[in-house]
């Protein structure tokens, strides 16, 4: 089973003493009560997790529970400020038995956006991460739809309550079917953040930038395995 460190509505349980507010900052996330309803597989077991629990800093806890036609199916929740309010969202990949995944956005209060479902069930995406990529002060999210088939790098930024998406390019992919890992990142180096996946055909790394609303990539060298992102990554 991987690790856990996440229609109808979701249902929103207090874990902690009652008294406390549906509102406050989240300080961590992990995924929750794990399940066998989903039989895709695409990180490598069939256990996906049909709940999300958040730790408070105030202490408290929140467990987001998903209705029987979905699960999370991801490898972690991931943190990061989306509206620049100081407090940060929970990135998720939550996917519908009967329409596929979508990336939803969480926070105490419950879930705050979402994109919309690919469309078909056993199709995934595959998330890079969130950083301002354009350098213009808001918070974008990078993630590869459909990793093993359309390999379209995709980049959307919270705006308005609703997620938009920002910028597209084809012939990218992060994840390999059956793999308990998620490939490349977002390495913060020089000027601008820069998306490292591979390309299509895994055989080089490429980087990508948010530059004037486009997404331009350039490679960087060979790909020879997972660890090839590593010294990308850590700006070597």
């Amino acid at each position: 089973m991987r690790p856990g460190v996440g229609g109808l509505a979701c249902a929103l349980l207090m874990l902690a003493p009652p008294g406390g507010s549906a509102a406050g900052t989240v300080v961590a996330a992990q995924f929750a009560e794990p399940t066998t309803r989903y039989d895709h597989a695409v990180l490598g077991d069939g256990i996906e997790y049909g709940a999300l629990e958040l730790v408070l800093a105030d202490g408290g806890r929140r467990l987001i529970r998903l209705p029987e036609s979905r699960v999370f199916e991801d490898l972690a929740p991931r943190l990061a400020d989306l509206d620049g309010d100081g407090a940060p969202e929970v990135i998720v990949v939550e996917t519908d038995l009967a329409l596929g995944a979508r990336l939803s956005v969480y926070d105490a209060a419950g879930l705050r956006a979402a994109t919309p479902h690919i469309g078909q069930p056993y199709r995934w995406l595959a998330p890079v991460g969130a950083a301002d990529l354009d350098g213009d002060g808001r918070v974008e999210i990078a993630f590869v739809d459909r990793p093993h088939l359309a390999m379209v790098l995709r980049v959307w930024r919270l705006e308005g309550g609703a997620l938009r998406e920002i910028a597209a390019a084809p012939g990218l992919t992060n994840h390999r079917i059956g793999a308990d890992v998620i490939e490349g990142g977002i390495a913060a180096c020089g000027e601008r953040p820069a998306i490292l996946t591979a390309d299509a055909g895994w055989r080089q790394i490429i980087a990508t930038r948010l530059d004037g609303g486009r997404l331009v990539s350039a490679a960087l060298g060979r790909y020879a395995g997972p660890d090839s992102f590593a010294r990308h990554l850590a700006c070597r």
